[in-house]
């Protein structure tokens, strides 16, 4: 790994003072220093991150989410609880109009890191059932990037299980975005942690 960070700093000085924030995945893998390489092996090179599983737990989708067939896959008849969230480009940032935002992703790493967030928590709370939808794509104002629906016996699970996935999403999922304003000009940030504003509103 020492070499290809090497290499990659050589052939693109420019990483060179963004290599320490940067992710790397083998093979579909989060690597590490010890992780070993092949001639074959796929290295991708993952910018800060915020962020369809066989089973149907997570989707990465280039359309509009439906929301409805979200929800009503997350229900079941032993939950009285079925908690949604829906996260809409909203038109400003730091006082900026934004017009639309583009998200792009590691899609292999992502959907798999999506259907393990689901996994987990439904494995602590085997009555739960999770569904995390993400869009790719050019997103316009007003319309939805990420939904997550959760169904559960009780409602305080719900809310406390939907709040993980997305905090989990958001620091975990190689998703990244870029905003588009209304100036022409296109800046591609990182997703921001929530905060205690967030769990107010």
């Amino acid at each position: 790994m020492a070499d290809l960070a090497r290499q990659v700093e050589s052939d693109c000085p420019a990483l060179a003072v963004i290599w320490s924030r940067l992710a790397i995945a083998v093979d579909g893998e989060l690597a590490t220093s010890e992780t070993p390489l092949s001639d074959s092996s796929e290295v991708a090179l993952l910018p800060p991150v915020s962020g369809g599983s066989d089973d149907g737990r997570a989707a990465l989708v280039d359309e509009a989410i439906d929301i409805d067939s979200l929800t009503k896959s997350a229900a079941h008849r032993s939950c009285g609880a079925v908690l949604l969230f829906v996260g809409n480009v909203r038109d400003r940032h730091q006082g900026r109009t934004v017009e639309r935002i583009t998200y792009d992703a590691y899609r292999p790493m992502a959907l798999k890191t999506l259907e393990a967030i689901a996994a987990d928590l439904e494995a602590a709370d085997p009555e739960m059932r999770i569904r995390i939808t993400h869009r790719l794509g050019e997103i316009p104002v007003g319309e939805a990037s990420v939904a997550i629906a959760v169904a559960s016996p009780h409602r305080q699970a719900a809310y406390d299980a939907n709040r993980q996935a997305l905090e989990r999403l958001k620091r975990e999922v190689p998703i990244w975005k870029q905003e588009h304003y209304a100036d022409g000009q296109g800046v591609w940030r990182e997703e921001e942690p929530l905060t205690d504003v967030d769990q107010r509103s």
